[in-house]
């Protein structure tokens, strides 16, 4: 299974400007919050990238992706319909092929030089199946992010088999269905934001969205869930960070892990030691 296009979600009506947001990338230098993501999709071995958006947002897109722009396919979103209708918005573009899919308010912090989407691409295209990167996410987190249940693959100390997803569980409904054995006690293997997925998710995305008839949201969990129980469907457990730049204090958090992870560590360290020496003077001399 050959991966070669990949699809980024940055349609969120609430959150639609955050990807046009500018940090200062691990190499030292200023880009915006898409340009990290796409560089990321690129990393990966991905030849061509489509962007969902909002209508209005191509434009402004496409001058914050700099030098990338040329290489964007910019996908319009016409009603706010939910997740999973905005990645099925891609449909046409993915012509039955497998994709990388990640979110535009996501920043991923690996720890080595590999790439976080670049790992799960190989792993992908080895295992020859659809494959989600998870974390193992404490339990006051569920809120926040989709859920998965399963079980180790043999022989693998990072892959699981997915038997279930839940969105945005409570943690009675966790405790129930989503305890992965393993994992440390209230810790739950939940989506990092970045998925391989294989034609059979735009079919059911594509029944989901007719079912819904434009009435209702169309969720990827749902479709994940539906997943499960078609084909193989594994996840792989990520050791990197990811940073969900839509939050409060999100891109300042992002900012500081690419910063401590970058070229220039030892200036920033040096500049939030000042900064505080300098409050704690200033908390002294009152």
């Amino acid at each position: 299974m050959d991966v070669n296009k990949a699809v980024i979600t940055a349609a969120g009506r609430s959150q639609r400007t955050l990807p046009m947001q500018t940090l200062i990338d691990r190499d030292g230098t200023e880009k915006s919050v898409l340009r990290i993501i796409v560089e990321e999709a690129f990393s990966a071995g991905i030849v061509e990238v489509a962007v969902v958006v909002a209508p209005g947002d191509a434009d402004a897109y496409a001058e914050v992706a700099g030098s990338h722009s040329g290489r964007l396919h910019f996908l319009i979103q016409e009603q706010p319909l939910g997740y999973g209708h905005a990645v099925y918005s891609a449909n046409d573009f993915c012509r039955g092929e497998p994709f990388l899919h990640l979110v535009g308010d996501h920043l991923y912090v690996s720890q080595g030089q590999e790439r976080c989407a670049r790992r799960l691409v190989e792993v992908a295209q080895a295992q020859a199946c659809a494959v989600s990167a998870v974390q193992a996410t404490r339990e006051n987190l569920l809120p926040y992010y989709g859920t998965i249940g399963g079980r180790r693959v043999p022989s693998y100390e990072d892959l699981y088999e997915v038997e279930t997803v839940v969105e945005k569980p409570t943690p009675t409904e966790a405790e129930l269905r989503l305890i992965v054995p393993g994992l440390r006690a209230a810790h739950y293997l939940c989506f990092f934001g970045m998925h391989v997925l294989t034609p059979a998710v735009m079919d059911i995305l594509g029944q989901h969205v007719a079912e819904a008839g434009g009435r209702g949201r169309v969720e990827l969990s749902g479709a994940l869930a539906v997943l499960a129980t078609r084909e193989k469907y594994l996840a792989l457990e990520e050791r990197a960070r990811r940073y969900d730049v839509g939050v409060k204090y999100g891109l300042l958090t992002a900012q500081l892990a690419l910063a401590l992870s970058g070229q220039d560590r030892d200036l920033v360290l040096t500049r939030l030691l000042e900064l505080l020496v300098h409050r704690e003077l200033d908390t002294a001399g009152r």
